[in-house]
């Protein structure tokens, strides 16, 4: 992965300091983090990835990387907990639910949601190894 993405992914992610910037800690955030694939498999570069929070039309948005890769962090506190978002990429759309366990203020708070070729693919079990993986630092 590039460096620039990586810390691009880093600073909206973990800015967290002071009270000012309580918004941005754990319990007020949930990423969404995938790939979006071809039919064949290849990573689709460029393409918009929007995140839409249903219960008030707020729309987040990311474009993908040479590796198909994008990253949303939304807005979402504990409260959020149950609803869905609507997840466009292209004019295909998915509906995911916003899960995460809300005495849990620590830990990054998300899911991993890939797009391959026609299938949305849900991987909530792959979201901290795949976060883990991109805010690792470079490999030299």
């Amino acid at each position: 992965m590039r460096a620039p993405f990586a810390a691009a992914v880093l600073a909206a992610l973990l800015c967290a300091s002071g009270a000012a910037d309580a918004e941005h800690e754990v319990p007020y955030r949930f990423t969404l983090v995938g790939y979006v694939k071809d039919a064949t498999g290849q990573p689709v570069a460029g393409e918009r990835v929007e995140v839409i929070r249903d219960k008030t039309g707020l729309a987040y948005r990311s474009d993908t990387d040479a590796h198909g890769l994008y990253v949303v962090v939304a807005r979402l506190g504990d409260e959020a907990l149950g609803e869905t978002l609507t997840v466009r990429v292209g004019g295909a759309r998915t509906t995911v639910p916003v899960r995460f366990d809300a005495a849990n203020h620590h830990d990054e708070r998300g899911t991993r949601l890939d797009r391959e070729g026609a299938r949305w693919i849900v991987r909530p079990a792959w979201f901290r190894s795949t976060l883990a993986r991109i805010l690792a630092p470079p490999a030299h």
